[in-house]
């Protein structure tokens, strides 16, 4: 017994006591990406995934970080706060160093907690919902901009383009549809001659919104404002013109996406969208497009380039600080000054928000998404 206690002691001995996500020399680097590989959202997830994987590639390709390659390690988070959790724990568990996705706010707000918890770096690349960085979490920070930036930015194109008088906005009652439709309708309240309304959500799943479209029908708006997930705004705004309502039909950025057209079918012609810019409006995404495209013959989504930003965020980090620790890159991305992405130069603030934000206004034309109008 004594013989056999010695050897187990020499053998804890001979383990190496490494920092938290730092790894084994010659081990790869492993990034998390906790996207909706399932469900409605499944799309938009492996759009967000490829740009991840691209990102890793392309510094593999280049000798990795640090002696050592870059691993993409996925989860499905569903869009689900409670699916998110569990994926956050996979992720961790899997030995990550940093988190870079994150599509629904709804998800990406109750998995934040577990990463602060273990003191693991997060870059959200389409999470939008204030909070997020709102928390006072070190450890959090996203590339996109935020709904209370979006929501008056709407406001004002309905008001001073649209010209529009009566506003209808419908939601889905997600943490990030409502925080966009809060945000817009506060931006609204209070403006001379303006009036919402109809402030109400639709339940995501249904397929049958003629109740709530009949409803914003007889109160004759100029503008129907829908902030929820293109699933269900495409089929809005189908029944929207099916029903004969009046005004224009606009949504939110989570409807920036060929599904929202191919749900919509020819209804889908002259909605407006808000969004920051996709990557074939940005100069700056060119060659990120090109070589999207090569790697997997089609092209990028709406937040791809803003995922592969903040892949290579935590990348540019690793890079700048000769560091793997979780603790050092979390430094380091809060330092990070002038990045240079795809989707431009990138800083920031002391909550982890994206310091220079833009938000334009597409509209639909023969299928595609065309920029009308740049703030």
């Amino acid at each position: 017994m004594r013989r056999v206690l010695g050897v187990l002691v020499t053998l804890m001995l001979l383990v190496p006591l490494t920092a938290p996500g730092a790894g084994a020399q010659g081990a790869p680097i492993r990034i998390g990406v906790p996207v909706p590989l399932s469900g409605g959202n499944a799309k938009m997830g492996d759009d967000i995934a490829k740009a991840a994987t691209l990102a890793a590639e392309e510094a593999n390709a280049k000798g990795g970080l640090l002696g050592r390659k870059v691993e993409i390690m996925s989860f499905d988070d569903a869009c689900d706060a409670q699916q998110s959790v569990t994926a956050a724990h996979k992720l961790l568990d899997a030995g990550v160093v940093a988190v870079a996705g994150g599509y629904c706010s709804s998800a990406a707000i109750p998995a934040s907690a577990v990463y602060h918890d273990a003191g693991v770096a997060f870059v959200a690349d389409a999470s939008s919902n204030p909070k997020l960085t709102d928390q006072g979490f070190e450890n959090v920070f996203r590339v996109i901009g935020r709904d209370d930036q979006q929501g008056p930015y709407a406001a004002g194109f309905m008001m001073k383009t649209l010209k529009a008088k009566r506003i209808a906005i419908i939601h889905d009652n997600t943490l990030y549809a409502k925080g966009l439709a809060d945000a817009t309708n506060a931006a609204l309240t209070g403006r001379a001659g303006v009036q919402v309304v109809f402030f109400d959500a639709v339940t995501p799943g249904e397929k049958d919104f003629s109740a709530v479209l009949t409803k914003v029908k007889s109160l004759k708006p100029d503008v129907t404002y829908y902030t929820g997930y293109y699933p269900e705004g495409g089929l809005i705004a189908k029944q929207f013109k099916d029903l004969g309502v009046s005004g224009k039909f606009m949504a939110g950025d989570a409807n920036n996406d060929p599904t929202f057209v191919s749900e919509a079918g020819n209804a889908s012609e002259g909605v407006f969208v808000t969004s920051t810019p996709l990557p074939q409006d940005q100069a700056t995404a060119k060659a990120f497009i090109d070589r999207y495209k090569k790697r997997w013959n089609q092209d990028p989504g709406p937040y791809s380039a803003l995922e592969y930003d903040a892949v290579n965020v935590v990348l540019n980090a690793i890079k700048q600080s000769g560091s793997a620790d979780r603790a050092a890159i979390v430094k380091a991305i809060a330092a990070t000054k002038m990045y240079r992405g795809a989707t431009g130069a990138i800083s920031f603030d002391k909550k982890g928000d994206r310091t220079s934000v833009l938000y334009i206004t597409y509209i639909i034309k023969d299928g595609k998404f065309v920029p009308y109008g740049v703030s």
